[in-house]
């Protein structure tokens, strides 16, 4: 019996030192335009996918997210010392680099708006999904299904140019209703990479996520390859630009936005 208990946990100590704790993992992020875009003629001058690659440096208590230009960095891998080097913009959703330190649960993300740099910070939270049983292997990794749904809100910013108009002649802004709608999000996570980091603003599970699919196919991040080391002098907290909440950089962003809209384009706020 004591021999038995003594293999057990063994095993479990090896099966822990297995697991991975860093890395360096690259994304592809696939967005279908045409369920994002409700104008018909727009869509019609518009391709129906938009594809971008994604890097993702990780600890097991710090992440740095940013996209790859093309251009910019035909080896993702690579050092930024030498030739290769990495321009920090659309980490996340907002652009810029994305850095998340789950120790302290804070998020800062860099992002550069109407020619000023800012520092959008966040505390990060437990996030509400759903644990399955369902798996599959992606990139040779055991991955277990997990899903959470979240309701979203548009609204519409009507502009009129000109016209006539009893009351003013100058052009006047119009906010319908906002409509909101519930998606969908479906992860892959693999307990095997020690992290509770993922694409963008996607995570806080027991491990990697892999895989997102975001409202059925609308956005969709897919892991392409994997590294076990990472440049650890990479892994640091954004300095440069200007601190501010999230609600605040969504107001510059909306107002910004809503200035330069044409009639009738939705934008969404969230």
């Amino acid at each position: 019996m004591k021999k038995w208990i003594t293999a057990s946990m063994l095993l479990s100590c090896s099966t822990l030192l297995a697991q991975q704790k860093e890395g360096t993992i690259l994304y592809e992020k696939k967005v279908n335009l045409h369920k994002t875009i409700q104008n018909e003629q727009m869509k019609a001058m518009m391709p129906e996918f938009r594809t971008s690659r994604h890097q993702l440096l990780f600890s097991d208590s710090v992440s740095i997210y940013r996209m790859i230009p093309e251009v910019e960095a035909p080896d993702p891998f690579s050092s930024r010392s030498g030739g290769t080097v990495f321009v920090s913009v659309g980490g996340g959703a907002d652009g810029g680099d994305l850095y998340k330190n789950f120790a302290q649960s804070k998020g800062i993300q860099s992002s550069d708006l109407g020619g000023k740099t800012y520092l959008i910070l966040d505390t990060l939270k437990p996030e509400p999904w759903k644990m399955t049983e369902e798996t599959k292997k992606i990139l040779g990794f055991t991955c277990y299904k997990a899903t959470r749904k979240i309701k979203q809100t548009q609204r519409a910013v009507i502009r009129t140019f000109g016209g006539p108009s009893e009351n003013s002649n100058d052009t006047t802004n119009k906010q319908a209703s906002p409509e909101i709608k519930e998606i969908e999000i479906v992860a892959w996570f693999t307990n095997d990479i020690i992290t509770p980091a993922g694409p963008e603003n996607y995570g806080q599970l027991p491990g990697l996520i892999l895989e997102v699919d975001f409202n059925n196919g609308t956005t969709v991040f897919t892991a392409t390859e994997f590294k076990k080391t990472v440049n650890k002098k990479e892994l640091k907290e954004p300095q440069k630009g200007k601190p501010i909440s999230r609600q605040e950089y969504q107001k510059i962003m909306f107002d910004l936005m809503s200035s330069q809209a044409p009639g009738g384009f939705k934008i969404n706020r969230n």
